[in-house]
């Protein structure tokens, strides 16, 4: 499988990403800096967790605005898998490939801590290793982690299976305890926790690891 990973400005878990992909898929994956405007062929996007341009206006708003942005979007709306995680899935929502928006933490206060999550959705190709309501911990890292959408989206979310995880322990008051969104064509996953910090024994968990396996093989199938 060919990866691209999408570097801002405050990205700073790419590497991570880029680790766990090169472990699972026994390729390399290329880094991308915000400014090309051009992409390798690749069967998928990751955008990582950070803190695009310091988060500053609203968190992920000026990252969705990048030149390479506007590939990331014609690939997604081609079928290429899209994958963000944290600020990357702030910025999904900034692009409108997925619904909703992140907000403030409920609290106010920022989050770094191990969450568990439930399996929602195991009929993705970012999710088919998991099992159905399968419980598994992973970290979550943000001070913007509070989905948020109208409750007729909620709904539209619920009633396509679009919702890929929930929190166990809600950690931000995000609505529904939604932790992870897909596409309609579920091809497109923005999620808050970080699964590539859940990828090996070292890590106090490997959970997150099946995540990356599930893409691997779908693109392999």
């Amino acid at each position: 499988m060919e990866a691209a990973i999408i570097s801002f400005p405050g990205s700073n878990r790419e590497r991570d990403a880029a680790m766990v992909l090169e472990r699972v898929s026994g390729r390399k994956p290329k880094i991308v800096f915000h400014t090309e405007t051009e992409l390798p062929k690749t069967d998928l996007i990751l955008l990582p967790g950070g803190f695009s341009y310091g988060d500053y206006l609203r968190t992920g708003a000026m990252a969705a605005h990048s030149p390479v942005m506007r590939e990331v979007i014609a690939r997604a709306k081609s079928g290429v898998r899209v994958l963000g995680i944290c600020n990357g899935f702030q910025i999904l929502c900034e692009t409108g490939l997925l619904p909703g928006i992140l907000l403030r933490n409920a609290h106010m206060k920022f989050n770094c801590r191990l969450v568990t999550l439930r399996v929602e959705n195991n009929r993705s190709d970012f999710t088919r290793n998991y099992k159905h309501a399968q419980e598994f911990k992973t970290p979550v890292a943000h001070g913007d982690g509070n989905y948020f959408a109208p409750p007729d989206t909620v709904k539209k979310l619920e009633d396509n299976g679009q919702i890929a995880f929930r929190y166990v322990d809600n950690p931000n008051g995000s609505v529904q305890d939604i932790a992870g969104i897909m596409n309609e064509k579920l091809t497109v996953l923005g999620m808050m926790p970080h699964p590539e910090n859940a990828s090996e024994p070292l890590h106090g968990q490997d959970d997150g690891k099946v995540l990356f396996e599930s893409i691997c093989q779908s693109m392999a199938a």
